[in-house]
């Protein structure tokens, strides 16, 4: 430890053991560590790249490994393990020269943990939700849906030697800087894999190469990191120990940010803006999300393999009223599938009906479903799956309300499910309609619109299936101009929203409350605020 790091530690060391003392034994770090305390989400299914699927998992998955590229403060990409890179002329081809990096055991971090990782996300048996957000790697998509006959090595993933790593493309990827930043491509310990199997992400077996280790995970409790004396950026690094704790419930979560014992949380409930702005306003952050929710229907199964009954439906949801009496943070009505704000891209889609008067849709998707068999003596009948956490308790029965006023014999029944199962049931095709959230991985339409394709199922929750769709995306995939890509991409997305596989709801907006005593907190519209970025005033100020 440097000096001035033991004076910055010596200076701080009051304010550092207050701010643990407030959660008492939780902390479980050293007297003198800077410990940071960040609400999460929800409760994760697991800590494994390969495993994971939400946000608060990417919130402690990105605290433990860096991939080629990573976040900046600002949520940007920026170089993580590459060093260099080159383009080859047709697009097609990345060649990235990785900086010296070592695991956490001191282990030399290789190209062939890069093609490690690769090939077991790709491997269907890995059975990873995530790996078909990988299908522009050139054949990506065979690999994981027909191993045998593609086997691994055909894989466009190539180490040319220990520090030098090729990427072969499908088509043409723009975006591929900000892909890489992804959890799904992360590399992985392949020393520490082959040897402990799935268990290596246990707390005594994990080894990373970002800027904090795992040291416990209590259930529903707190997931403890620590930082990684081997991170190749370790001196650059503020935080000594970070905990996360699952907060569903977002009142509580409030509470114990007003109260001292978090630092951070990763949300808050939109009705009570006004009153945390009064109370503590130097807290809260509002800002511009790179996403939308978004209801889906399971189109394998009647009614809702009918596009009447689909459109009905979704005429029929005030937009206007969630987001100005239930959200209440800024959001915007989505009337599209990818949110305006995404790069190169023309958002000329549009839903037909979105300039209708509610009352002039209600009466519309009245004759649609009259038109689709429905009325007094055949009532349509169906259940409205939402999850328990956040605003959704609050919107459904909203929503549930709006589809009672089509007609008397429209009813919903809803019901509510933690966020983990309620997805699980999604992908499983276990549900009519249900809600969920769609956060970007990267900023590109593909990343909207892939979850439309025949391919993409089952994170296409819906099932949809429109060979027109999958080839204008395909196509458009394939044109080196951006502005007839972003044109083609535009034209999909009018299949989907004339389809309504989906029903865009809002556009969303990210919210949390930070400590103003937390410094390098970037609002920022991934909503991705990396640890090893942060640190606290006090902390600052003595090393000055």
């Amino acid at each position: 430890m440097t000096l001035t790091r033991r004076l910055m530690l010596m200076t701080a060391a009051g304010a550092a053991a207050l701010t643990m003392a407030a959660c008492g034994d939780r902390s479980g770090g050293d007297s003198d560590s800077v410990v940071l305390h960040r609400g999460n989400n929800a409760e994760p299914l697991s800590l494994d790249p390969h495993k994971a699927q939400g946000v608060w998992e990417n919130n402690i998955i990105g605290d433990m490994f860096i991939g080629l590229f990573t976040e900046a403060a600002d949520g940007s990409p920026i170089p993580g393990m590459a060093e260099s890179w080159e383009t080859s002329e047709d697009g097609l081809s990345w060649t990235f020269t990785l900086r010296e990096a070592q695991w956490s055991d001191g282990e030399p971090v290789t190209a062939n943990d890069f093609v490690f990782g690769f090939r077991r996300i790709l491997n269907p048996l890995t059975l990873s939700e995530y790996s078909k957000v990988l299908y522009p790697i050139r054949n990506a998509r065979p690999v994981n849906q027909d191993p045998q006959n593609n086997p691994p090595e055909t894989l466009g993933v190539t180490a040319v030697d220990d520090r030098t790593l090729r990427i072969d493309l499908e088509f043409p990827a723009p975006y591929l800087p900000g892909l890489l930043t992804h959890y799904t491509t992360f590399p992985l310990p392949a020393h520490v894999v082959e040897r402990f199997g799935d268990a290596w992400i246990q707390p005594q077996n994990i080894q990373t190469n970002g800027a904090y280790i795992l040291v416990s995970w209590r259930a529903n409790d707190f997931i403890h990191l620590r930082r990684n004396a081997n991170f190749w950026d370790n001196e650059n690094v503020c935080i000594d120990e970070v905990f996360f704790y699952p907060m569903v419930d977002n009142a509580a979560a409030e509470r114990r940010v007003r109260n001292g014992e978090m630092d951070i949380n990763a949300d808050f409930a939109g009705q009570n803006l006004q009153f945390l702005r009064e109370q503590i306003p130097d807290y809260v952050r509002v800002h511009q999300y790179m996403g939308l929710t978004y209801f889906s229907f399971n189109t394998t199964a009647a009614p809702f393999d009918d596009a009447r009954v689909r459109n009905a439906l979704s005429m029929a949801i005030d937009r206007d009223f969630i987001v100005n009496e239930i959200r209440r943070s800024g959001e915007e009505p989505a009337y599209s599938f990818v949110p305006p704000s995404i790069a190169d891209y023309p958002s000329t889609a549009r839903i037909s009906w979105a300039d209708m008067s509610m009352d002039a849709r209600r009466a519309r998707a009245r004759e649609l479903l009259q038109e689709a068999g429905f009325g007094p003596n055949n009532p349509l009948r169906f259940t409205f799956a939402y999850r328990t956490s956040g605003d959704n308790p609050r919107v459904a029965p909203v929503v549930q309300r709006d589809w009672a006023e089509i007609a008397p014999w429209v009813r919903a029944d809803i019901v509510g499910g933690e966020a983990q199962i309620h997805y699980a049931n999604m992908r499983a095709g276990d549900f009519q309609v249900g809600d969920g959230g769609w956060i970007a991985d990267y900023n590109d339409a593909y990343n909207f619109l892939f979850l439309g394709e025949t391919g993409s199922i089952p994170m296409n929750y819906s099932r949809f299936s429109n060979e027109a769709f999958d080839t204008m995306v395909t196509e458009a995939n394939q044109q080196l101009d951006l502005e007839t890509r972003g044109r083609m991409m535009a034209q999909a997305e009018q299949i989907l929203l004339d389809e309504q596989p989906i029903m865009p709801i809002h556009y969303l907006v990210n919210r949390a409350l930070v400590n103003p005593r937390v410094t390098g907190w970037v609002d920022n519209a991934s909503h991705i605020h990396r640890t090893r970025h942060l640190c606290f005033a006090d902390l600052e100020r003595s090393a000055e």
